[in-house]
């Protein structure tokens, strides 16, 4: 049973790492290049994923504690265009120049529906 554990962290640690060095873009692996990791993760099953895990992935970006997730205080946000009254305003003058438009249109052809 311990065998079988073993060979299953391994065996997850090796996907995992490969997984990672393949997604990972080339400028942002650090200490070796992409190709010397794939080789030290595959050739050294244990030891060559913990070495990816610990020197080779790109350090994260700290997380805010703002805790919301959201856009913070003082930032610009973009409004959805439903809630900006210019987008809004700018879509009804549009639609009242097509409107304009085709009214001069059909009064130039002779529309005889034009009455």
């Amino acid at each position: 049973m311990t065998y079988a554990l073993a060979v299953l962290v391994c065996t997850g640690l090796l996907v995992y790492s490969v997984l990672g060095i393949a997604t990972t873009p080339e400028q942002d692996v650090q200490r070796l290049p992409r190709p010397l990791w794939f080789l030290l993760v595959v050739l050294l099953p244990f030891v060559g994923p913990l070495a990816w895990l610990t020197a080779g992935r790109p350090a994260r970006a700290p997380r805010s504690r703002s805790g919301s997730g959201g856009p913070r205080a003082g930032t610009a946000t973009t409004r959805p265009p439903d809630d900006d009254d210019a987008f809004l305003r700018s879509l009804r003058e549009r639609a009242e120049e097509q409107r304009r438009r085709a009214e001069r249109e059909r009064r130039a052809g002779g529309d005889p529906a034009a009455g």
